[in-house]
């Protein structure tokens, strides 16, 4: 059996992380036996150097990228740029050949740049969402999502996700017990779930544009472990129950009860990662009526279940 034949594309001022993911996991000396064959890319064979003084030598140009079985982009400096047309072409040539295109990071703009993201699913990193579906509004972006193959276009979110998505490429190919033997090696988690969520920074507002609702949202915040009613935080802040509602929407885009969840939801992750508490007494601490509401939440929101994100955050269930 040949072996599978990847092209990694160089760029020039490429991320020296997000281009080594892939050169170390189809790597010869990551498996037992040879199973790909990896050339490096570039527009023309020679010097890459990247952002931060690394160089590497392309062997090939973008020739070879239309012949491989898999190519991947592991990397893009800007998500306003557009690649060369050369390179679109290429991915496109590479792909009507039947090749598998990953797009790591922000790799995945190169994909959607050349057209082979349009009517399908997609995922990047959570920070360039909105620049993501300004760029390709036909594209069903899954935020959430560590990586997504969709018929053989497969985009990642960003830098530790690349891991899972090479050796979900692996998997693929040769099955898990080749994609756990090389995961083994590097010391990294066998198999994460593309769909796991990416452990995204969701903060709440510290303030509004509205003094009253900063007040109130002080007191709640003071009182999170308290249970709360329209009724009793409307003469809080002196206005009637319809008048709070409203204001507190327009100054925070949720509502007093989604707003309260979420809050409650944030102090808990802060509790998972930095003390021992039982979760019993996490769900009291953050307002929770009971740790089963709590976990049904928790859940929903992250996509993982507290022990799994304190066991993440922490090392420890």
């Amino acid at each position: 059996m040949h072996p599978v034949t990847v092209a990694i594309i160089a760029v020039e001022d490429f991320s020296p992380f997000h281009f080594s993911v892939p050169c170390i996991i189809f790597s010869e000396k990551m498996a037992a036996k040879k199973r790909f064959e990896v050339q490096i890319c570039a527009e023309k064979p020679g010097i890459v150097s990247s952002q931060d003084g690394f160089s590497v030598t392309a062997s090939h140009g973008y020739e070879a990228v239309t012949d491989a079985d898999i190519v991947v982009i592991p990397y893009w400096n800007t998500t306003a740029n557009r690649p060369p047309q050369r390179l679109l072409n290429t991915l496109i040539s590479a792909r009507n050949n039947g090749a598998q295109i990953v797009g790591l990071c922000l790799g995945a703009f190169v994909l959607g740049y050349a057209g082979l993201l349009d009517g399908k699913r997609a995922a990047t990193h959570w920070e360039f969402e909105q620049d993501f579906q300004a760029c390709f509004p036909t594209t069903h972006l899954d935020i959430n999502a560590l990586y997504v193959d969709d018929e053989g276009i497969i985009t990642s979110a960003g830098t530790a996700a690349a891991l899972d998505c090479c050796l979900y490429v692996i998997r693929q190919r040769f099955g898990s017990v080749v994609a756990n033997q090389i995961a083994r090696r590097m010391i990294v988690p066998p198999h994460r779930e593309g769909g796991q969520a990416q452990f995204i920074e969701q903060p709440v507002p510290k303030n509004t544009q509205d003094e009253r609702i900063n007040a109130l949202i002080d007191y709640l915040r003071l009182h999170i472990h308290e249970q709360h009613n329209l009724d009793s935080l409307a003469q809080q802040v002196m206005m009637s129950r319809r008048t709070l509602t409203r204001h507190f929407m327009k100054a925070t885009g949720s509502s007093v009860a989604e707003w309260l969840i979420t809050e409650r939801l944030r102090r808990s992750q802060e509790l998972l990662e930095s003390s021992h508490l039982p979760v019993e007494r996490i769900a009291e601490q953050v307002g929770f009526l009971s740790p089963v509401t709590w976990r049904q939440h928790f859940k929903s929101h992250f996509g993982v279940s507290p022990a799994e994100w304190r066991k993440t955050f922490q090392g420890v269930a």
